[in-house]
């Protein structure tokens, strides 16, 4: 029997309604028999002497309430006991795929864009000498999904340039149990990855969470590292494949860079905020090439105000001079 009545037995139940909450014997037809014995058995119906009386429908959705969400919270319960459950299955299949001898373990093989062996490529020997494996755009994604699936601590982002927007919307859930689990995630990105409102709306929903972000406007390499253990890089220009490294020397390496960017990073709360009418007012003029004296005299305020303003526009679009701020604003049409 489903959770809620379906549409016969919901019009019998509005038909002893209508006759004043009351279902005689002659009323039923052969065929309303199933009906009237699910509605009995749903507590909708109530036999009495001579037939039946309605019942509230109220004390029926307090009833399958209680017991949806108690069948929740043992779902949940589950599904926070199953990485326990499946640990040793788990650390089996990792340890199957690890490199032995410098090369990598059967099922982890170097994999091209095209899902046929690169061979020779010098991401395969990346990828034995340093303690990982190389695989292909298809599978970098599954990976990384484990990784972040299996992640008990912290995970390092550092993820220049744009995100593809249907990318950040498709992670999200994932994103957000791990930050349920009280694992730390530390993301950098550029001012022209906040640029779109659509990205910026992302953030916000990690960041709502709990998660870190950082701004830096300078260039720096994609990381992802793992709990210390895993690091993941580009293994070719096109980002077509990925090393997967585990040597423990080399994701130090990678992890102390990220944390030395992250220090330069400036807070992702400004550009995530709307700038207020009097930056989008300096930054119109900027654009127009006014001077940040000039700025000061025709809105009349202290040139220590419009620098306050034009540093925050800086910051938000990754300029690093007056110069190239005002030809970042024109770019967008502020005259």
């Amino acid at each position: 029997m489903t959770d809620e009545p379906g549409p016969a037995e919901r019009a019998l139940y509005l038909a002893a309604v209508r006759g004043g909450g009351r279902l005689l014997p002659e009323d039923l037809a052969p065929a309303d028999r199933p009906t009237l014995a699910a509605l009995v058995a749903r507590g909708l119906l109530t036999p009495t002497a001579t037939g039946w009386t309605a019942a509230s429908p109220r004390s029926l959705g307090d009833r399958i309430g209680l017991e949806l969400r108690t069948r929740a919270v043992r779902l949940l319960r589950h599904a926070e006991r199953l990485p326990g459950t499946l640990g040793p299955l788990s650390r089996a299949y990792d340890e199957a795929r690890s490199p032995v001898g410098g090369q990598p373990a059967a099922g982890s093989r170097a994999v091209g864009s095209a899902g046929s062996p690169a061979t020779g490529s010098p991401a395969v020997a990346l990828g034995g000498t340093l303690g990982g494996t190389v695989v292909g755009a298809a599978e970098v994604r599954g990976r990384v999904s484990e990784l972040v699936s299996e992640c008990r601590e912290e995970v390092l982002a550092a993820q220049p340039g744009p995100r593809p927007l249907e990318g950040l919307r498709m992670a999200l859930a994932q994103d957000l149990s791990l930050l349920r689990r009280g694992c730390s995630l530390r993301t950098l990105y550029q001012p022209v990855t906040l640029a779109d409102a659509a990205v910026r709306s992302q953030v916000v929903l990690r960041t709502g969470q709990g998660a870190q972000v950082r701004v830096l406007a300078e260039p720096y390499e994609r990381v992802l590292v793992f709990d210390r253990a895993v690091a993941v890089i580009p293994a070719a220009e096109d980002h077509s494949r990925a090393a997967f490294l585990t040597d423990p020397t080399t994701v130090a390496y990678l992890a102390a860079q990220f944390e030395r960017d992250w220090v330069r990073a400036t807070p992702a709360g400004r550009h995530l905020d709307p700038p207020s009418v009097t930056t989008v007012r300096i930054g119109r003029l900027l654009a127009r090439g006014l001077t940040q004296r000039a700025v000061a005299t025709r809105l009349g305020v202290s040139e220590r105000t419009v620098a306050a303003h034009i540093s925050r526009l800086r910051d938000r679009y990754g300029a690093h001079t007056l110069f190239h701020l005002g030809w970042r604003l024109r770019g967008e049409h502020h005259d």
